[in-house]
């Protein structure tokens, strides 16, 4: 049970199907799919190398595909792109942790006290939408183009990512277990620990990985709107001074970067929940 306006984003991993009993069981390797997103991809670069010298496009605006490739394997080489993927991985990795550690504290006072959850709910809900790209000028005001800017657009964005999936799963305690949890006179520390965060816990890697993907695009937004070190400071230069295929090739790497994020968090995701029956495996004969 979730409360109104609460919408957690809490669903079986794909690459499961129902056994017997109703149990999920995973599938097997899928090695068509494989293939076939392979080919999709390979149809793509395809399309991006033959378009510019189609004419349809200018090759001024819309660089071949391997000319975009060789020129990030010059990015490769040089200390100032890495300094720059550096600055970028910092400022996510610092916002992201800030934003988990406080979504979930905050979650799980909040949710464990049913009067605090009633008084705060209207202030959440009015606080979630507001989009983290208008704080942008409170940000430069308040710290210029200063690592804590980058901070305040990644954490403000990712925390409610994640404290609204923690009190979506605080509200998802079956009742049953509260009652016996009580009979045994467990204390609130117990209650938290042994009945409230398992329950929670599903939620609340749903909602890391969501504020992981989120963080990313806030850092990049914040570096290329801001001016704050990092990938997306070294977008705006290159596009300031027309390296178009440079633009290209950093815009490549953030692509790249926003899947293995979203592969890592996964991955974080299925070991922390190796438990739970959408993860837990089962062998049928």
């Amino acid at each position: 049970m979730t409360s109104p306006g609460l919408t957690p984003v809490l669903a079986e991993p794909a690459g499961t199907d129902s056994g017997p009993g109703g149990a999920p069981v995973r599938r097997g390797p899928l090695p068509v799919a494989v293939l076939r997103g392979l080919a999709g991809l390979a149809g793509l670069v395809a399309v991006l190398e033959v378009l510019p010298h189609t004419g349809l496009v200018s090759p001024d605006y819309l660089p071949p595909a391997s000319e975009t490739v060789r020129t990030l394997g010059t990015l490769l080489a040089e200390p100032a792109f890495w300094t720059a993927l550096g600055d970028t991985l910092t400022g996510w990795g610092l916002g992201l942790a800030v934003a988990v550690v406080a979504g979930v504290v905050a979650g799980v006072v909040i949710g464990s006290v049913p009067v605090l959850r009633a008084v705060t709910a209207s202030t959440i809900e009015f606080l979630r939408p507001i989009p983290s790209v208008a704080l942008i000028p409170v940000a430069v005001l308040l710290y210029g183009t200063d690592l804590r800017s980058k901070l305040l657009l990644v954490v403000y964005a990712s925390f409610w990512q994640v404290i609204v999936q923690v009190l979506a799963g605080m509200q998802d305690v079956d009742p049953v277990a509260e009652d016996t949890a009580r009979s045994y006179l467990l204390g609130t520390w117990g209650r938290v620990r042994h009945v409230l965060w398992p329950t929670a816990l599903p939620y609340v890697m749903t909602g890391v990985r969501l504020a992981a993907t989120v963080a990313l695009i806030l850092t990049i937004t914040a570096e290329l709107v801001i001016g704050a070190p990092g990938l997306g400071h070294e977008i705006a230069v290159a596009q300031v001074s027309g390296a178009v295929p440079e633009v290209y090739a950093l815009v490549l790497v953030t692509g790249l970067l926003g899947v293995a994020v979203n592969l890592a968090a996964r991955a974080v995701e299925r070991r922390a929940l190796h438990w739970h029956q959408s993860v837990r495996t089962e062998v049928t004969a």
